[in-house]
């Protein structure tokens, strides 16, 4: 077997088991299968991998850094795939994302939302969004450091300035659980802050959270979409 064939044997295998775990998570939690979104992280690793996914049905692929997911969507423009961008966005790199991404899910600050409005009105396009939401501790209470967004308490008033650029698609919310804790919690504050950003913009219903190692947690908690790299494409330092 030729190592692009066993490397594509791995992937296919990772994802069967990927899918078994969704399928299983959602039934456990009463809901459709169909209602889970994977996509697909594929950072570091080759464009190779991004084909290999695709050509198993998988149509979102997450990236976190411009300068490699500008490269790797120009590489594989043929394919049809959704692309989302999930790290933290400088607003000088606001027109280089908009060239590629369809979806940015990590806004979290008015002013890089308007970054991206321009850049999106610039090049003739609707982009996607979704707010980050911190999943920190609230102010002044003990616990672990948050990993960027936006504050609950801000969300609301994030997702009006959204809401009255002409470019941008507010799609919903995005969280990453903080480091060293049950992310139960976290999940579920996510899932009352959606609600409430529900209540004034219906029709942002995207609730992307939970990664290799708590996406079950994040589906129990009402998840439309979670972010797998690791438990697709195995661990990062295989690359080396």
């Amino acid at each position: 077997m030729s190592a692009e064939s066993s490397r594509a044997a791995q992937v296919a295998a990772n994802l069967e088991a990927v899918r078994g775990r969704i399928a299983a998570a959602c039934a456990a939690a009463g809901r459709p299968s169909d209602e889970v979104t994977l996509v697909a992280i594929t950072k570091t690793w080759p464009a190779s991998d991004v084909r290999i996914l695709a050509s198993l049905g998988v149509r979102h692929i997450g990236e976190n850094r411009d300068q490699e997911a500008r490269a790797k969507a120009a590489e594989c423009a043929d394919l049809d795939v959704v692309w989302h961008f999930v790290g933290q966005l400088q607003r000088n790199k606001a027109a280089s994302v908009v060239r590629y991404a369809n979806i940015v899910e990590s806004v979290d600050r008015g002013a890089l939302a308007g970054a991206l409005d321009r850049a999106a009105e610039r090049a003739g396009r609707t982009l996607g969004v979704c707010l980050q939401v911190s999943l920190a501790e609230s102010a002044g209470a003990p616990g672990p450091l948050g990993r960027g967004g936006v504050d609950p308490s801000g969300l609301l008033e994030l997702a009006g300035q959204v809401a009255r650029t002409e470019h941008l698609d507010l799609r919903g919310v995005m969280a990453v659980a903080p480091l060293g804790v049950d992310p139960r919690g976290p999940f579920e504050r996510l899932a009352a802050a959606h609600e409430r950003l529900l209540a004034e913009h219906p029709g942002a219903t995207m609730r992307s959270a939970g990664m290799s190692g708590d996406y079950e947690i994040a589906i129990a908690t009402g998840a439309t979409h979670v972010r797998l790299g690791s438990a697709l494409l195995g661990r990062r330092n295989a690359l080396k």
